[in-house]
Formats: C-alpha cells, structure tokens, sequence
C-alpha cells in the first residue's frame, strides 16, 4: 500500500453517515491533501471505477454497499483571508466541520454566518445544497470555491454565478457540475453586520429573551436552541436533517390549494411563485410519528425521517415513498427528498 494513498477495502460506512445506515465501501481513501486526487484520477486501476465523494454523510441515504471508491474528504484548515470595504473574506477547507467554522467565525468578531449555526456537516457540502435555515442561505454569504476537476486534473476557482445556485440546488447537483469536487469555500461576510431576523420564529424566541438588539453569538445561541428543542441529534437518533424540500408552486397553484385547505402553510416567493410547508403537508397526511419498521418520522417534526435502530436504506425509501404518495394524493404535490439516495 502506497503511504500515500492508503486505500482500505471493504470499509464499513455505518459511522459516516448521519442516517446511521450499515454498509461498506469496495474501497475507501481518506483524503487529507489535494495531491491524493491528482493520484487517484491519474492512476489507472482507480480512474474507471466508480467514485463517491463523502464529506460529513448528512445529506445521504445509502441503501446498498457501494461497488468503487470513497473518497473522504478530510482537508483541513481555516484563516481570515483579507477585507476590503464592505466584507471580511474567511476561508475554510471542505473537510472542515461546518457548525465548528460557524463558531470559529463567530470567535473572530465575525457576524454573517449565525443563522446556519448547527446544521450537520462539512464545509465542503455548504455550496453543493446551497443550504439555508432562518432566512439565509448560503448564496448570501458567499464569494468563491476552489475546486479539482478530475477531466483536467486541475484545480480552478468559481465564483457564486458560475455556481448557479437555486433552492438547495447548485451546478454540483448538475450533469455538468457533479463531477468537480470541492477543495474549499470563501465567504464574505459583511463588515456592517446587522441581525438577520427575516424568520418568526427566530425573532420571537429573541424578544421573548428580552433581546432588542442581539449580537451574532446571541443570534447563534438561539438558532442552536431551536434547533436542539425541534430536531434529532444525529449522534442519538440517526437522520439527514430535513428529508424533504418545501416544493415550490405557482400563485395559481397556491390559490387553488387555498380554496380546499385555508390553514395551508404558504410564502410568497420574489418570482410570484409560492413555497409551500412539506413539513404541514407531511403532518396534515398523519406521517409525524409514525412508524414503518425500523424507519418512522420524528414525533417533533414531520420533515426529518429516523432511524429508530437498525433501519436500512430500503426501510427508509419505503417510508419516503409512502410519505410522497399520500401527500401528493391529497394536495397535488410532489415532495423532493433532499438527501441523495447511493
């Protein structure tokens, strides 16, 4: 075995994924340096097999062994770039715990980042999901990626249009962007901070604190409290977070549902289009709760699927598919997970 390319086979992946779900890699690299891709895609007895980049695993489902290469990446590092006017640059490595980042910014006198403070996961998977809780996403915060190419074996940077981010969608969940993998991300985060309070819940668990005008790590302490209180420790009750994403229809659409279901949850999107609740709709069809082996959904929050113990990824399918079924019976709508299924 190269000391560079330490290669385990047949790796158990039960304690890389936040589902919690048993089964094994054919292969598995734990990648600490850039130079260990260049290898592997340069190498022909690894370049034709099939590969699998693996950050914290929190937005996966795997439901079968997988037959190539894993490739973990673990990069690591952190650093204040540079500031201009308007922004402070900070940087972080994809292997990096992002919840930890957060905090590490936070430590810094750096406010931008607090809304996204505890949701599971690597730096690395940030722009991929373009994720977003308590009315950020990432897109609002960000400057730039680094990434390798295996088609070139090269390393280039992309800025935010080149990333094309939509709702929790990026040119790397694209046929022509899933390929490249992400070295590390760059955020600018804004000089003249001002809490973001856009989300209800966030601004009324502040005020009934007493707190008129917080700062950043106030933000963040709540943000994680919340959190904490609705949602499963992965650590505890395996889950990927949020399973399904809030679909998005048209006024037209809305007003229609309106008519047959006052209470439907519902917000109005810049375009005219309107978000809708998944988490509602799955809790009106009766799922929070509920059971189907060893997969069920958490009693606090119709929108996060569990592993209860023991559950496969077939368990978890099933009762995905079951959940989509029923709400797209009674509403017209068709949940998307969020997770992707290996």
């Amino acid at each position: 075995m190269h000391p560079q390319f330490p290669i385990q086979y047949q790796f158990p992946l039960q304690s890389l994924n936040t589902f919690g779900i048993a089964a094994s890699a054919h292969a598995y690299l734990r990648v600490t340096k850039t130079e260990q891709l260049l290898g592997v895609f340069a190498d022909a007895a690894w370049v034709s097999l099939p590969k699998l980049v693996l950050g914290g695993g929190s937005n996966l489902l795997l439901t079968k062994d997988f037959p190539g290469l894993v490739l973990h990446i673990a990069l690591q590092g952190r650093e204040v770039l540079a500031s201009d006017e308007h922004h402070h640059y900070v940087r972080a490595a994809a292997g990096e715990n992002w919840h930890e980042f957060v905090q590490w910014t936070l430590a810094q006198g750096l406010g931008g980042l607090e809304n996204l403070s505890l949701i599971p996961g690597t730096v690395g998977a940030v722009p991929i999901q373009n994720i977003g809780a308590y009315g950020l996403e990432t897109k609002d915060v960000f400057h730039s990626v680094t990434v390798f190419d295996p088609a070139t074996s090269s390393t280039r940077t992309m800025d935010a249009a080149a990333c094309r981010f939509g709702y929790r969608d990026s040119i790397f969940k694209q046929d022509d962007g899933r390929h490249l993998i992400i070295v590390d991300v760059c955020f600018a985060l804004p000089k003249q901070w001002q809490p973001n309070l856009r989300y209800a819940e966030l601004a009324q668990a502040l005020a009934e604190q007493g707190i008129a005008t917080p700062s950043a790590q106030q933000v963040a302490d709540t943000v994680i409290a919340i959190r904490r209180r609705k949602l499963p420790d992965p650590a505890v009750i395996g889950n990927a977070g949020s399973f399904f994403k809030n679909p998005v229809v048209t006024g037209a659409q809305c007003a229609a549902l309106l008519e047959r279901f006052p209470t439907l949850v519902h917000h109005a999107q810049p375009d005219g289009s309107e978000k809708l609740a998944a988490g509602w709709l799955i809790d009106q069809c009766g799922w929070k709760g509920r059971t189907m082996g060893a997969a069920g959904v958490y009693p606090k929050q119709a929108l996060v699927l569990v592993n209860n113990g023991g559950a496969q990824g077939a368990d978890v399918v099933a009762l995905a598919r079951a959940i989509q079924a029923d709400v797209q019976a009674r509403y017209g709508v068709l949940l998307e997970p969020e997770p992707v299924f290996i």
